[in-house]
């Protein structure tokens, strides 16, 4: 973070691939950055697709990840922890948010992503409130659109 009290709120817009399929190169870049990711969605079929994305998403790497409540597993070790609950039980730096996860705008991470898909219209809405309470709160907000090579665009914001 910079002068600001609190995280950059980046919002990415899918409209072409799956979330579980964007959110593996996303999480990568956190990773080289040495940063902890806490990955946030109340869907289980959502968190098992992304564990198995995870683990596959490429072919020369997987990304090391834990599901937070899988036996045996200590989530504070989780360099990429998927969860239920933004429970930052991996005292990660970002907050991946998906399918309209609420956070308070002064969460207490370096930065929250906030991914959806744009035919969604009910987590659209949700990131469209998210994005004003973050501006309102004075943070800095990025807006990301998806091309269609898959890519990112950064739009307005």
């Amino acid at each position: 973070m910079s002068a600001q009290t609190g995280p950059e709120w980046w919002f990415y817009h899918l409209e072409r691939s799956s979330l579980e399929r964007a959110a593996a190169p996303l999480i990568e870049k956190c990773l080289e950055r040495d940063w902890r990711v806490l990955v946030v969605s109340a869907n289980a079929e959502r968190r098992a697709r992304l564990d198995e994305t995870l683990w596959s998403w490429r072919d020369d790497s997987f990304l090391p990840h834990g599901e937070a409540g899988a036996e045996g597993l200590d989530p504070a070790r989780q360099p990429v922890l998927i969860a239920p609950e933004p429970e930052n039980l991996n005292t990660a730096s970002v907050a991946l948010l998906l399918d309209g996860t609420r956070l308070e705008p002064q969460a207490g991470f370096r930065r929250c992503m906030v991914m959806f898909d744009g035919s969604d219209t009910q987590t659209r809405s949700i990131a469209r409130d998210q994005f004003k309470a973050a501006r309102q709160a004075g943070l800095t907000c990025r807006y990301y659109q998806q091309t269609p090579s898959g890519g990112w665009q950064k739009a307005g914001g």
